[in-house]
């Protein structure tokens, strides 16, 4: 079989499977945004992981010396190796598992602190695991500090999400009285001067306005002829001015709620981290069943050896990015590889560009999600510098 020999070529690998794995969690969750059902999607995840999966056996694992040390993957279906079997086999449930309560805790929680959480568990524990399995193989004065640096992005990515809830209800509690507006345009208003001064004064709200309500677009037109003869009046009780785009962050998170397929309004967030920790724990397991089943640390084995569209990207991202990861981590140590656990560095970028979570959003919020991002950029830093070559490899430098 196949086995990377070169470092530098093991550290790409990891950055490639980092992006790989920190993207398909997001296709998941524009999936569940779009109102799909979430066994529907996972279905069709698992359909094109497997195929991924399938792919790497018969090619990479079926390329390159077949030694005693590194059978191909056709004559290891011959051999005696049921506990590395059974041991794989494990490390794939724990992994489902994990994907499956990450479908409800993005939900529940968002893809930012969803990721955050879950691979900062699976890097505390999982490295850790990883590390004593591989004999110290990473240099743990740079490996630990680098999980620190995980932990410390936990509690700012905590903060962060925390401070982003709390400028969402303060969005949806602004614009509560201009949506009762909104609903009372629906009878006779000629005579409100009231809900004039309100339109007239409030000018940061037309466009979301025109955007979310086309009748809109009549009133406030007419608006502007009379802005300049109420103009003076409504100065002495002119309404506070609510911030820019307020109605329309309001109008797009209850427009969202009432199509995503799991429904989270009023739900605790306390129940969407309890399950956030759950797939972290999953995760941690996941990497160092597969470390002993791949390398058979507790000496198992006998002595000889003989013997649907978007859905379908995310499970392809996910089965590339687990082969990467495990192909550099028997090159440059199992601990290193689990830098690609940073994967909250492109998950954020995702919630960030696509599903807009942080957008109007405070400066405290965007300080502690920039803090949180630099941890977790200094955390991957820091695991990958700890590579060291693996026992036996021939050419690793």
């Amino acid at each position: 079989m196949y086995a990377m020999q070169d470092e530098a070529g093991a550290i790409t690998l990891m950055i490639v499977s980092l992006w790989c794995l920190g993207s398909w969690p997001a296709l998941f969750n524009l999936l569940e945004r779009r109102g799909r059902v979430p066994m529907h999607t996972y279905l069709d995840y698992t359909f094109s992981n497997y195929s991924v999966a399938l792919l790497f056996a018969l090619t990479v694992g079926n390329i390159g010396p077949d030694t005693p040390q590194s059978p191909n993957f056709l004559k290891q279906l011959s051999q005696e190796n049921g506990p590395s079997v059974a041991f794989g086999l494990a490390g794939g449930l724990a992994l489902c598992l994990g994907n499956i309560c990450l479908q409800y805790s993005l939900a529940f929680v968002g893809i930012s602190l969803t990721e955050v959480v879950s691979a900062s568990v699976a890097v505390v524990l999982g490295t850790t695991a990883n590390y004593f399995l591989d004999d110290g193989l990473n240099r743990a004065s740079i490996l630990f500090p680098g999980v620190a640096c995980f932990l410390v992005a936990v509690v700012l990515g905590s903060f962060c999400h925390a401070s982003n809830v709390a400028d969402m209800q303060t969005k949806i509690k602004a614009a509560e009285p201009l949506s009762q507006m909104l609903e009372d345009m629906k009878s006779p208003m000629k005579g409100s001067e009231e809900f004039t001064a309100l339109l007239v004064n409030s000018s940061n709200n037309h466009e979301a306005y025109t955007e979310y309500h086309g009748d809109v677009k009549r009133v406030a037109s007419s608006l502007n002829v009379l802005s300049s003869s109420h103009n003076s009046d409504c100065k002495s009780r002119k309404p506070e001015p609510l911030s820019k785009g307020v109605v329309a962050n309001a109008e797009y998170l209850l427009n969202l709620e009432s199509h995503r397929a799991i429904k989270v309004n009023g739900k605790s967030v306390v129940f969407g981290l309890g399950i956030a920790l759950i797939t972290g724990l999953c995760y941690a397991a996941f990497s160092p069943l597969f470390n002993v089943a791949t390398n058979d640390q507790f000496h198992l084995l006998k002595p000889d050896r003989e013997g649907r569209h978007i859905a379908i990207v995310a499970g392809l991202l996910c089965g590339v990015g687990n082969g990467f990861q495990f192909m550099g981590g028997q090159a440059a140590g199992y601990a290193a590889a689990d830098a690609v656990q940073a994967l909250p560095l492109v998950g954020t970028l995702w919630g960030v560009f696509l599903f807009k979570e942080y957008h109007g959003s405070s400066r405290k919020t965007y300080i502690l999600l920039i803090g949180m991002l630099l941890m977790f950029l200094t955390a991957v830093v820091m695991l990958v510098a700890s590579s060291m070559p693996r026992h036996g490899s021939e050419t690793l430098t």
